[in-house]
């Protein structure tokens, strides 16, 4: 059965089998986890009856353990494939939830919490792999920017929804969210069950299954070098839900609803024209490493935009406008950064073991989350201006190593075409068109 539609010619850009239903299904999980993700402490004392001091301390510890199984979660892609597992995934999720408004003692909370933790950090790195499971070439960036824009508009449209259910009929409708979550998640699973994964191509001197796992992922230099720029980059996509409203607050001095506005445009932005921006960025033929490169640039002249504003701090009229147009500045790094990012780190992975490389992939992303608010604060309390600085130059670092590590990662990796004309590309001079 084919599994890309079209022309040859343009196969990198044409769909993939069950490619609508798998998008449908991560919008209907994220409305699932816009439902919950913004009130969650509130969400599960209400639903569970617990204090909000013992819900906390659970929500730690088990979102702890779930980076901890990351790992083991790259292991099963790798032996029973991505969509299985995503399935098993969806799965859990859903009977999580569904548990919720019964786990009402704190051994029972914790179970449920514990194992339903463990399949929202794992899900990110199953859905890389599902996305390298399903695409190939141009493929994998269109479905990243796809990916992403939906994700942000299900969560933005679930965290309404929930506040309109709420406003009508009061903290009481937790319960019923808790089961619309559970609903959404099975519902996704569904629907991605009808996704076909592509054949496993076997050519190339990375091809076959390695005698080793992640003693191979260790062993890879340049993919251990992009893990370590998308850390750097990862500080930054921190900074809007981290940094940003501490600074408003207290360098700035500005009202608490400018933090509101900037999460708005910020998610309206990425719903709205994240698809149109990564097309504009992959039908210009760019390299991911260089268009992942600019979005690191766009990141770090965002950032020294705040320092700028932080060093003049103008009048409330100024500083809005200033701010609007630096989280513009932000979103659009993000937009170019994101989709080439994601598709350069999936098609750098070996196939055999893309699960135990996207595990490894996706730890810069956990470890800049949990590192984001200490580091911050901490810098913060010396200049607000500090972390702004310690930021753009990781941007500009993270840039720096990308550009380097091109020549040292795979031609497929670094060329979004299908894997002849990556080949061809590959040997043209540094000089060509990029």
């Amino acid at each position: 059965m084919a599994v890309f539609r079209g022309k040859a010619s343009d196969a990198g850009e044409a769909k993939v089998a069950g490619e609508r239903s798998l998008l449908l299904g991560i919008g209907i999980s994220a409305i699932g986890i816009g439902m919950y993700v913004p009130f969650s402490l509130v969400f599960f004392h209400h639903v569970t009856g617990l204090s909000f001091t013992l819900v906390g301390l659970v929500m730690t510890v088990t979102g702890v353990a779930g980076l901890a199984f990351m790992p083991l979660a790259g292991s099963a892609v790798d032996r029973f494939g991505a969509k299985r597992v995503n399935l098993v995934l969806y799965g859990i999720r859903a009977l999580g939830f569904a548990l919720y408004p019964f786990a009402g003692s704190l051994p029972a909370f914790a179970a449920v919490a514990l194992v339903t933790a463990l399949a929202d950090r794992s899900f990110s790195v199953v859905q890389q792999s599902l996305i390298g499971e399903v695409a190939r070439g141009a493929a994998r960036d269109r479905l990243q920017a796809s990916t992403r824009a939906l994700q942000n508009a299900g969560m933005g449209a679930g965290a309404l929804l929930v506040s309109g259910v709420l406003a009508l009929w009061g903290t009481g409708a937790f319960t019923w969210t808790a089961w619309a979550n559970s609903l959404a998640f099975a519902l996704a699973g569904l629907l991605v069950g009808r996704v076909r994964p592509v054949p496993a191509e076997q050519s190339g001197p990375r091809a076959g299954r390695p005698a080793a796992g992640y003693r191979m992922v260790l062993r890879d230099r340049p993919f251990l070098g992009l893990t370590a720029a998308n850390f750097l980059t990862a500080l930054g996509y921190s900074a809007l839900s981290v940094l940003f409203p501490l600074y408003l607050s207290t360098w700035l001095a500005a009202p608490d609803s400018l933090t509101g506005a900037a999460f708005t445009l910020n998610t309206a932005l990425c719903a709205g024209i994240g698809v149109l921006v990564a097309g504009r960025v992959r039908r210009s033929g760019a390299r991911r490493t260089r268009s992942a490169a600019l979005g690191a640039l766009l990141f770090a002249a965002a950032f020294a935009g705040q320092i700028v504003l932080g060093t003049l701090r103008p009048g409330q009229s100024a500083t809005l406008v200033a701010l609007l147009v630096i989280v513009v500045v932000y979103t659009l790094g993000e937009l170019v950064h994101s989709p080439s990012g994601g598709a350069l780190s999936v098609s750098a992975a070996p196939e055999p073991v893309r699960g135990r490389y996207l595990a490894t992939y996706q730890l810069s992303y956990s470890l800049a989350t949990a590192l984001a608010p200490s580091l911050f604060t901490a810098l913060l309390a010396v200049d607000g201006r500090l972390p702004w600085a310690v930021l753009a130059a990781a941007a500009l670092g993270a840039a720096l190593a990308l550009l380097r590590l091109e020549r040292h990662l795979p031609a497929e990796a670094v060329h979004a075409g299908p894997p002849a004309a990556a080949a061809a590309a590959a040997r043209r001079p540094v000089t060509a068109a990029a």
